[in-house]
């Protein structure tokens, strides 16, 4: 019994993470209808920025407290980049054809991998947070949950609170809104639609930021993972529904448990059971759990 609930504990755990590699591609498509295919390489981007922002202050011992203040830099950096490349390149896909962002987005993919590949080479890398890496904290004799897990957690349910008031209690949450439900006519009202999606991608790119520095702390990474991330991100949100950011989180969360209990029951199984969560969801509940773009 004891290792099923330390089983459960890791995947509500590995949920939270996989809320924030979803959050930013629930923005994404919420405010623009813009499927981003480039994501999950965005998300490895951030955490190899991390990596060489940390690499020249550091020899060979544990970073400690310089992988934190990685963050520093690159979160304002990844939502100067999605900003740019929202006002720059994708504004200009944008319309009734979700064909066009797709295949854009796809092409920025290759771009992304490959020139991570001639940057970093084809190398794992990993941030060292010392003994934060492995430090768990007790609850009872014989269940803990690790510490840079929790906290992860913690983060994404703190990012999806705050983009639950930005979205209700302020001027650009509610333009966000507007420009969602009818584009042509907040342009009518004044809305500066190419200003403020790049500002959406914007927001998107910080929490992609802190989605790829907290990836790179718990797990290694290569430049070629983006694909996967992407993967985990998109079953999240549409087993949550397009459109909820709580939906989001509880879709990551069970994600996270599925492929838990899977790799408790069967070390192979544990990738196979989220998508077989995913498949089974889509097949009783095409729309989600809680979405909030039925009629669209």
């Amino acid at each position: 019994m004891t290792d099923w609930i330390n089983t459960l504990m890791q995947g509500l755990l590995l949920g939270g993470l996989y809320a924030l590699f979803a959050t930013g591609l629930s923005l994404s498509f919420g405010i623009m209808r813009m499927v981003n295919v480039a994501h999950g390489d965005l998300i490895v981007l951030a955490g190899f920025g991390a990596v060489a922002a940390v690499a020249p202050l550091v020899a060979n011992e544990p970073s400690g407290w310089l992988p934190w203040a990685s963050l520093l830099l690159v979160v304002p950096l990844m939502a100067l980049i999605a900003y740019g490349l929202q006002r720059l390149v994708l504004n200009r896909t944008l319309g009734r054809d979700i064909l066009s962002p797709l295949l854009v987005t796809f092409g920025l993919s290759i771009v992304l991998q490959n020139g991570m590949l001639e940057i970093f080479s084809a190398d794992v890398r990993r941030l060292d947070t010392g003994a934060l890496a492995t430090q768990s904290w007790s609850l009872g004799s014989q269940v803990s949950i690790g510490v840079l897990p929790l906290i992860t957690a913690l983060c994404a349910v703190a990012v999806i609170v705050g983009l639950q008031w930005l979205f209700r209690a302020t001027a650009i949450g509610r333009a966000f809104r507007a420009a969602s439900d009818d584009p042509l006519t907040a342009q009518l009202m004044g809305i500066n639609h190419k200003h403020l999606y790049g500002l959406a991608l914007a927001l998107a790119g910080a929490i992609i930021a802190l989605a790829g520095v907290f990836l790179i702390m718990r797990s290694t990474l290569s430049p070629t993972d983006g694909p996967a991330r992407l993967l985990y991100a998109f079953e999240a949100v549409i087993i949550g529904g397009l459109g909820s950011l709580w939906g989001t989180l509880a879709g990551g969360i069970l994600l996270g448990v599925a492929q838990a209990i899977g790799a408790a029951i069967n070390p192979g199984w544990g990738i196979l059971a989220g998508h077989l969560v995913f498949l089974l969801v889509l097949m009783l509940r095409p729309n989600g759990l809680f979405p909030k773009t039925r009629d669209r």
